[in-house]
């Protein structure tokens, strides 16, 4: 209780509502596996220079653009050059109505992390001793495509003359310039270069011993630092001129081209290249190359040098794609709490974002039957596992026929996972368009394509909605043709079919999940509880370690009630009146003497969900002209 020790007037602000429940996010999607590029976690040790950390988080993009910058676009992956399928279900995901994507990009390095082998490099100058190396940010083969090209440019005269504070004496002044910068002097600003050098057509390069770092001298005032007596050297007044040197790093990738303009070459500059493109935390969080000049840091003259030496687009070169993918890459291993730079990766990793509540792992099906079924497992275990509040979407390996296919059901058990069948056939993009030939078609898992479909479905109806009966966009057909009386085999065992229908287009054509328990057999009705359980379990944690007594219960009481009841008007849960389609208890029928003296509040909440309308049955009979309504 506030203290009341002088007499006064005290103005208290108080609250006598229940607090609320917001719904969490039902539509955000989840995936792990491999693609061209992109962050994943790793650490380099090297000797006599810190270690390159590298432990990034899930990446969220929410577009295929934003995700073809951040990891690529569709090309092959792994070493064994296998279809990206992770690309395709992001492109499928966003083209179907999702919004929010996370990706946990995995990569099997097979051993310790090697910059000069797992990563595409490039040395400055690439003849002789390295003054600095330019190094992809990530590994992979993808590296190699990578060019850089740095360019020079000169500023006009900033050692200006102007009158001192003794009268009569004019001073040298360096403007329009920060400490740490690079100038190169000239004996008076006539000499300062103005046109490219007519043999390369590029600026006049900088002589190495004209170039200055520019720093405060102890009365504060800019000068020039001579390294030789580690002093800085007042601005001269003899009417000689400086320019200001910076470059413009270009990075390009296919038809991807970033320009990182205006920036120095000193190494503790603020806007330094070391630091505008450093490994960890650059500016640009989907940088493609970093400046390693770790080996040791050079002089900034040395430095420009070594960077405008490669006179144009130069490619790196090296890189490797690791070991190929196994189930236990795509699952990953947990952060450890004791070591900040092993951080999570796979679907660890997706299991630290509480926004998630779709996931996947397509790179599975391009595993051998035996991977395939662990990787399965293994997503299955990551969505059952506490407090994760997800549902997994399981993609069945390809050509599978009805039996295989059933089969293939058989060995999964679990109201937290969903399976769709068959593949989708989609116009490869990748593929040249070749007048003289057919138009290449490519097999693809229904994951990414169903994910953008319960998104949609989320956004516009709810999640109590079945996300069946939906049309399935961006694509060709189905690679087999599930009929009326195959689907009748199919549905009762859970395998949810996608259908074509003459005039209803591609549609999905099933909302059950993978589980043998008849109370959740429906994906809607897990997804319904998900959600409830979710925005419950985020919007109640004020709760800990308050007074467990009957004002704390009438408060959680009040908040759950309104929050069903919110859901009930929206159409998500059965009944007639709000007594039918849901109930709340917290009090001393839900808590014993022995639950109170444990700290235990204990909550009882029924509700009736509503379920879809599976089989919709119209019953039709003779009837007689002369026959009476009673």
């Amino acid at each position: 209780m506030p203290e009341y020790l002088t007499p006064g007037v005290y103005l208290e602000e108080t609250s006598f509502r229940s607090k609320s429940i917001e719904g969490v996010s039902t539509s955000t999607f989840g995936m792990a596996g491999l693609t061209k590029y992109g962050p994943v976690p790793y650490v380099v040790g090297r000797v006599g220079a810190d270690s390159v950390i590298m432990t990034p988080k899930p990446t969220l993009v929410s577009s295929f653009t934003e995700f073809e910058r951040a990891f690529g676009g569709l090309d092959t992956v792994g070493p064994d050059e296998k279809v990206n399928y992770l690309a395709y279900a992001a492109r499928a995901f966003f083209g179907n109505g999702g919004r929010r994507l996370y990706v946990a990009r995995v990569f099997n390095f097979s051993g310790a992390v090697d910059l000069n082998v797992h990563f595409a490099s490039l040395p400055v100058p690439v003849a002789g001793p390295p003054v600095a190396t330019w190094r992809a940010r990530w590994p992979g083969e993808a590296g190699r495509k990578f060019s850089v090209e740095v360019s020079l440019q000169r500023s006009k005269n900033i050692l200006v003359q102007q009158p001192g504070p003794v009268p009569g004496v004019i001073i040298g002044k360096l403007q329009g310039v920060t400490p740490e910068a690079l100038v190169e002097t000239f004996a008076k600003p006539e000499d300062i270069p103005t046109k490219p050098d007519p043999a390369t057509r590029k600026p006049r390069l900088p002589v190495p011993a004209a170039v200055k770092i520019v720093r405060r001298d102890a009365a504060g005032a800019l000068g020039f630092y001579d390294p030789a007596t580690n002093s800085v050297t007042p601005a001269p007044s003899d009417g000689s001129a400086a320019s200001h040197l910076t470059v413009t790093v270009t990075v390009t990738w296919g038809s991807r081209v970033d320009v990182y303009p205006g920036l120095e070459v000193g190494a503790d500059h603020p806007r330094s290249i070391s630091k505008v493109l450093q490994a960890f935390d650059p500016v640009d969080e989907f940088s493609l190359v970093w400046l390693d000049t770790s080996n040791p840091p050079p002089a900034g003259s040395d430095l420009l040098t070594a960077l405008l030496s490669l006179g144009g687009k130069t490619f790196l070169s090296g890189g490797n794609e690791g070991a190929s993918l196994d189930a236990a890459t795509i699952a990953g291993e947990v952060a450890d709490p004791d070591d900040v730079t092993k951080s999570a990766s796979g679907l660890e990793a997706l299991a630290e974002i509480d926004d998630i509540a779709i996931v996947s792992s397509p790179n599975a099906v391009s595993l051998d039957a035996a991977q395939h079924k662990t990787a399965t497992d293994n997503l299955i275990q990551h969505c059952e596992a506490r407090g994760a509040y997800r549902i997994g979407i399981i993609d069945p390996p390809a050509d599978l026929s009805i039996s295989d296919v059933r089969s293939f059901r058989s060995q999964f058990d679990s109201t937290y996972a969903a399976l769709y069948y068959p593949w989708v056939k989609i116009v490869d993009p990748t593929a040249k368009v070749d007048p003289t030939a057919g138009t290449t078609l490519l097999d693809l898992p229904p994951s990414g394509f169903t994910a953008g479909i319960y998104a949609r479905n989320d956004i516009q109806r709810g999640v109590h909605k079945a996300p069946a009966n939906e049309v399935v966009l961006g694509m060709t057909r189905f690679v087999q043709n599930v009929t009326y009386d195959r689907q009748s085999v199919l549905n009762p065992e859970g395998i949810n079919a996608l259908r074509f229908f003459e005039g209803r287009a591609n549609r999905v054509w099933g909302a059950r999940t993978v589980s043998s328990d008849p109370e959740w057999k429906y994906v809607n009705v897990r997804r319904l509880f998900i959600y409830l359980e979710h925005s419950i379990d985020k919007s109640t944690q004020w709760a800990v370690f308050e007074p467990n007594n009957e004002r704390l219960w009438a408060s959680i009481r009040q908040s759950i009630e309104d929050f069903l009841l919110t859901a009930w008007r929206t159409g998500a849960l059965m009944g007639t009146k709000p007594e039918e389609a849901f109930f709340v208890r917290c009090d001393r029928t839900t808590m014993t003497q022995n639950d109170l003296d444990n700290g235990r509040l204990i909550c009882l909440i029924g509700v009736a969900p509503t379920y879809p309308a599976e089989f919709v049955i119209f019953r039709i009979g003779q009837w007689t002209a002369d026959a009476q309504q009673g």
